[in-house]
């Protein structure tokens, strides 16, 4: 199996990345957050409640799918698939929520896979307010739920309600994308 790229991906609160850094410790992969590669004007503007524009998201997606193909030239170069076959890849945490977004990732690594985490609004909402220091407010939930797209047919990946325990929705991303 050659090198994977998963995107875990949803609206702030959904859990991309304490899904993503326990699907990448399970699998022993890497882990990227996509939120450390935001240019610090877009975390300013997050911070004050206004939601990015697509000329916001534009550079900064270009910038997570380098990140992506990078972790995996790394893996390809240091020969981490190994001979048994395993493969070697990284878990990047990306909102992702349009298609477009998507498309964006999917040119750095057209095999990319999107788990794209899902909730009900009070659960996701619930899960905002409890944050504590971090520049995603609550109030900009209800912008990203609007801006939600779902995962074409089309779209290698799949949707994981996220109401189970984390451990709970790993095993399930892992079991519906075969990562085993």
């Amino acid at each position: 199996m050659r090198n994977r790229v998963v995107f875990t991906t949803g609206v702030s609160g959904s859990g991309k990345s304490t899904i993503g850094v326990l699907l990448a410790d399970r699998l022993g992969w890497a882990f990227v957050d996509a939120d450390d590669l935001h240019p610090a004007a877009n975390v300013e503007k997050m911070a004050a409640g206004i939601p990015l524009t697509d000329d916001d998201r534009w550079p900064w997606l270009r910038a997570v799918g380098a990140a992506a193909a990078s972790r995996i030239e790394h893996a390809d170069a240091a020969g981490t698939a190994g001979a048994s076959g395993e493969s070697a890849g990284v878990v990047v945490a990306c909102s992702a929520l349009r298609r477009v977004y998507r498309d964006v990732l999917r040119e750095a690594d057209p095999g990319a896979v999107f788990v794209q985490l899902v909730g009900s609004a009070a659960l996701i909402g619930d899960r905002l307010r409890a944050r504590q220091h971090h520049f995603m407010p609550a109030t900009l939930l209800g912008s990203q739920l609007a801006t939600l797209e779902p995962l074409g047919a089309d779209e290698a990946g799949l949707a994981v309600v996220v109401s189970a325990g984390p451990e709970t929705v790993v095993a399930e991303i892992i079991s519906g994308l075969a990562l085993t």
